[in-house]
Order: C-alpha cells, then structure tokens, then sequence
C-alpha cells in the first residue's frame, strides 16, 4: 500500500461527450471546433414557373378555318356583284297604288325612278321626298322594293276637310285637308268639302289672329263636324275667332262659337238635329247651354 500509485486511468467521458483538454488553449480550440456552425434559415423553394399552354391546333383544323374564311369571302364578293354589278335584280317596272285624283303617269314621272338601277342601291327617301315635292296632292308615299326587278309606290292623297274660293279667280277653289295644308286648285266643289268664308266684323280680336288663324281655326271646325252636319254644311263663315256660323241645307244655319270643345260641340248638334230636326237655328256656342229657335 505504501508504494506509488501507477497511472490512474482518465474517466471515459459520459453519453458520447467529447473529450476536453486540460489546457485552456485546448479546451478553447476544442469548443470552437465543436460548436455548430451559423444558422441559415433555409430558403423557401421557387414556385415552378407557369408558362402558357399555347393552343395549336391540327392541321386538318386550321386547314378547315382557312377554307371556310375563304368561302365566305367569295360567297360575299358574289353576292356584292349579284347586287350591284351583274344585269340581274335591276330596275324594269314601277307600279303605282292608291291614286284617287291623281293618274299613275304622273306619280311614275314625279318619282323618276331611273330605270336600270340596282335594286339594292335605290334610295328610298330621296325617291318619296322628290315625290311628295313635286305633287302636293300626295300626303304620304311608301317605296317598297319588289324583287327581283320591280318597285311599288303606294300613294296615300290628301282629303279635302274644306274649300276656299282663290281670290281674284271666281269658280277656282283651294282644297285644304285636316291639317291647314292648301294642296290643289279645283273648278268643282268637292262633295263634303264646306266653303270657307271670312266675312269679317270690326272686331279687334281680327287684327291680333290675321286672316290664316282665321282660316285655320274653320278647318277645325270642320274636323269636329259630325257626319249628319257634314253632309247638310255648305258654309262655313267666320266673322270673327269666337263666331263661326254653320250654313246648312234648307236655310238652317248653327252658331258654333269658337273652335273650342269641337267634340263637345258635336254631340250636342247631334242630339238636337235629332229631337228637333225642323228648327230654324241651332246654338252650340256653349255646348252646356244649347238653344233652338225657329221651324
């Protein structure tokens, strides 16, 4: 027991740990070698890039498109030169409806329609226009196409509401239709068409409305008349805005006032040539007020 102690055996490190040197410069060196190295944070991965699927089509396909593209430029370019190239879908008669006073000649040379001109190409508009111009008679044309050669114009004519004698000219009458328009000189009164006539008072108001408002204000008049005072109506004489008198046959005459409330008006007359179909003189001035005198 009193000799010296052999070697003592160094202690096995525990659980795998590294060895350390005694020495400070080793035990240093030894824990800068065994710490970790620095951390990185690792990098998100690149999301794969996309690219567009780009759309080829067959061959067949694309060869299909092609030719239909081409067929419909051709079936276009033939129908362009069936139109308005070719002899076909031309011009060759015009055909007039609906005329009363006037002849289809003259309606087929107002219109001038040249004859020959593709169907397709005629101007509708300038061709009613041309005509209404050169016949004042014509209220409303219609150019309707009628195919493969053929164009119709259907006439509607005005309708004489009343006549005014032409000053200076004794027997000439102006019609005027429902609208004030004066549209045609006649030697013969129209049936159904009233006269017209301004025999004017001294009254101011005549100044202040002129002699066209006068005018204008008969033909209302007249448009309001019902069918059995139409038919009886020879004159229709205006003295003044508020005073218009209705000549009938069998020397009857109708004062009917102004050319307000003209459908009020004529109910009214209706009513009393009915229940007093022998009087004299009617008064509807005032349709809620009418008087009957005479007979």
């Amino acid at each position: 027991m009193g000799g010296a102690a052999g070697p003592v055996a160094a202690a096995e490190p525990r659980g795998g740990e590294p060895e350390q040197s005694e020495s400070a410069g080793e035990g240093a060196e030894g824990r800068r070698r065994w710490l970790p190295g620095p951390l990185r944070r690792p990098r998100p991965p690149r999301p794969p890039r996309l690219r567009r699927p780009r759309l080829r089509l067959p061959s067949r396909r694309r060869t299909r498109l092609v030719l239909a593209a081409a067929l419909v430029a051709v079936l276009a370019g033939s129908a362009a030169w069936v139109l308005y190239g070719s002899s076909w879908l031309r011009v060759e008669r015009v055909t007039v409806q609906g005329v009363r006073e006037l002849t289809e000649d003259q309606v087929r040379n107002a219109a001038d329609v040249p004859p020959g001109e593709p169907l397709a190409a005629l101007d509708a508009g300038a061709v009613e226009d041309r005509t209404r111009r050169a016949l004042t008679r014509i209220a409303r044309i219609r150019v309707e196409r009628d195919w493969p050669d053929g164009v119709v114009l259907r006439v509607t004519e005005r309708t004489p509401e009343v006549v005014m004698e032409k000053p200076g000219e004794r027997g000439t009458y102006i019609e005027v239709d429902a609208e004030g328009v004066r549209y045609a000189e006649v030697r013969e009164r129209p049936a159904g068409a009233p006269l017209v006539v301004l025999d004017l008072d001294a009254s101011r108001s005549n100044d202040f409305f002129g002699s066209a408002r006068l005018r204008a204000a008969a033909v209302r008049v007249a448009t309001h008349l019902p069918p059995g005072a139409r038919k009886a109506t020879r004159t229709l004489r205006v003295r003044s805005y508020d005073s218009v008198t209705l000549e009938l046959t069998g020397d009857r005459t109708v004062l009917w006032g102004s050319a307000e409330e003209g459908a009020a008006k004529a109910k009214v007359l209706t009513a009393l040539l009915k229940a007093e179909p022998d009087a004299a003189h009617y008064n509807v001035s005032v349709p809620t007020a009418p008087a009957v005198s005479g007979g």
